[in-house]
């Protein structure tokens, strides 16, 4: 089986993690338990759960200049991923306030810093994303950006996965692009107005779609196919935060294998699930042996 060649653009942020039994409500202080501090950003998670997953992964984003941009570099980079073209801007890199509740759930509050400046792509950048098997993208830098390196993965018949996250406007040359499309329900809403149990309302943007709910699975829909709902894999929740990374991640991976894409879901289920049994974003992302074990489980 050859291995998947996955491009990413997208964030990087220093996640700074606290955990309380509960989180707190508007104007209220509680005492947290414990504290961490670990690099993150929704495109270097994904970068280094595609790595953990079993592909080689390019990079393409912004640092900042400051201790963060420095920490980051060097955590993606010992994670196997290529950041020969992740780029130094003046000032501060992206930072994620992340506090997690006694039951796994979350609250973030993302400060762009560095991404927001990640514009203009450049002829090596470009060309990264055209040697790629798959180009994965989110929306936590700007859409322009993400647009162009959709529209040149397209010109080279490179597969475009778009996690549209955090939810925003989407413009229509962007959805073009698109092969595959992984939204949450929150995200689902915002990009059709539609109600989430509705995911064949996607279909109406994109060619193909997944749809997340957590601990209740996935719909996998794709256009003149029935829509296929795939379970959760069972396990103790810790921390939810990287999850949806895990699984888009993975999801593109097994895509970019050849395995068929109902079967690619159930494997990124199993990688979401593998993800959430750990504290923290980039640490608690699954290698493939994980992902394995929990995806050929019994039912």
């Amino acid at each position: 089986m050859q291995q998947t060649r996955v491009a990413v653009v997208g964030s990087a942020n220093m996640d700074l993690v606290g955990t309380a039994a509960a989180l707190p409500r508007p104007g209220e202080t509680v005492l947290g338990s414990d504290f961490v501090m670990l690099p993150g950003g929704k495109g270097a998670n994904q970068a280094v759960a595609a790595v953990r997953a079993g592909a080689s992964c390019v990079f393409l984003g912004a640092i900042g200049s400051d201790a963060f941009g420095v920490t980051l570099r060097a955590r993606i980079t010992a994670a196997g991923v290529d950041t020969g073209h992740l780029r130094v801007v003046y000032g501060s890199s992206g930072v994620a306030l992340v506090m997690v509740g006694g039951a796994g759930e979350n609250a973030i509050l993302v400060t762009p810093g560095a991404n927001e400046a990640f514009t203009g792509l450049t002829e090596g950048e470009l060309a990264a994303v055209r040697e790629a098997d798959v180009l994965v993208a989110q929306l936590e830098v700007p859409v322009e950006t993400v647009t162009a390196a959709a529209l040149a993965a397209r010109s080279a018949g490179t597969r475009v996965v778009l996690n549209a996250a955090p939810a925003r406007p989407v413009p229509a040359e962007l959805l073009a692009a698109v092969d595959l499309l992984v939204v949450n329900e929150t995200e689902a809403h915002a990009l059709t107005g539609r109600a989430a149990d509705e995911p064949a309302a996607l279909l109406e943007l994109v060619p193909r779609a997944v749809l997340t709910l957590g601990g209740h699975g996935a719909w996998y829909v794709e256009r003149d196919r029935p829509a296929v709902h795939v379970p959760a894999v069972k396990v103790d929740v810790v921390d939810s935060t990287a999850a949806g990374d895990a699984f888009t991640a993975a999801l593109a991976v097994a895509w970019g294998e050849g395995r068929e894409l109902v079967e690619a879901v159930h494997w990124a289920a199993a990688a979401g699930a593998a993800c959430v049994r750990r504290l923290g974003a980039s640490v608690a992302l699954p290698r493939r042996v994980e992902i394995d074990e929990l995806f050929s489980r019994p039912a």
